[in-house]
């Protein structure tokens, strides 16, 4: 059986951390280097670490910050944010990080999709996809870069050619969840097991280890979660956790 993968997401913005709600109401979290390191000692799998602020495709990515910060972290890393060219991943896949993950790059342009899974392998290459739904109940994609909803992409055709492109894997994002850290959207976990082979990390809503296990129910490949993992209480004070010892147990 494969193992259950269970990975805090980290947002970068402006080389500090952040986490918001349903996309929104950004909040300092800390400094990066010392939330990695505390990570690090609570023996965590692997992390997905995600630059919400390269929305710009002329913004310059900070490589000297990556690297200081990737130095620091000694589990696997996806990285995501900014990446436009298969140069711009070479360099940041020679900072030690294992898996390159796109999103709007993938929205605007499938075809760099290809040109990523012939140079790196598909097993490197991650399409994350931020979904919400609409008035009439029908699940639409945001495209971070124009800060617009894709209205003439359909969700479920553009799942479904994910892994023809040459992807490895999806991360499937629920924006309606986003922060709020009270369950899950099962749902959109189905339709997208229904359409791909695809291994799927779902992400969006966790807030108990019972929802955890809940997702696991479905097949996917992983968890993934921010606030579950940074915040503590009701007032939500910043608190790094990983209950290893008892994912252990899922």
């Amino acid at each position: 059986m494969l193992k259950k993968r269970i990975i805090p997401t980290l947002l970068l913005h402006k080389n500090n951390l952040v986490k918001t709600i349903n996309f929104d109401n950004k909040k300092y979290i800390g400094d990066p280097l010392n939330v990695i390191k505390i990570f690090n000692e609570k023996f965590v799998d692997e992390l997905i670490i995600l630059d919400i602020g390269q929305n710009n495709i002329d913004d310059e990515i900070d490589y000297e910050f990556l690297k200081d910060l990737f130095s620091e972290c000694f589990v696997p890393v996806t990285y995501g944010g900014g990446i436009t060219s298969v140069q711009q991943a070479d360099k940041i896949l020679k900072l030690g990080v294992e898996k390159i993950c796109l999103n709007s790059t993938a929205l605007n342009n499938r075809g760099i999709i290809k040109d990523f899974a012939k140079n790196f392998g598909s097993q490197s290459v991650v399409i994350r996809t931020d979904v919400q739904k609409n008035m009439f109940n029908k699940y639409q994609i945001f495209n971070n870069r124009s800060n617009k909803f894709e209205k003439g992409l359909n969700f479920i055709d553009y799942i479904s050619e994910l892994e023809e492109f040459g992807a490895g894997e999806i991360i499937i994002n629920s924006i309606d969840n986003d922060g709020v850290m009270k369950g899950m959207d099962i749902n959109l976990i189905k339709i997208t097991k229904d359409i791909t082979s695809l291994p799927i990390v779902y992400c969006g809503g966790i807030g108990s280890i019972e929802h955890i296990k809940e997702a696991f129910n479905y097949q996917i490949s992983g968890v993934s979660a921010g606030s579950y993992f940074v915040f503590y209480g009701p007032h939500k004070a910043v608190l790094i956790t990983y209950p290893h010892d008892e994912f252990e147990n899922l």
